[in-house]
């Protein structure tokens, strides 16, 4: 059981937390960048719902 305890624990297969962190920075970043054009594309979106929801 120790033997594939310590197996377990030396596995470098799955994603490590220096990547998981770098993809989050660039994530992050790019909502940043284009911010603007996100808001504009969700305002975009909820006035068509508004608009549509009212026409029922």
């Amino acid at each position: 059981m120790q033997n594939v305890i310590k197996r377990f624990l030396k596995e470098e297969s799955g994603i490590g937390t220096v990547e998981l962190i770098l993809i989050l920075v660039v994530l992050i970043g790019l909502v940043v960048i284009f911010r603007n054009q996100l808001t504009g594309i969700i305002n975009t979106i909820f006035e068509r719902i508004i608009n549509d929801s009212a026409a029922i």
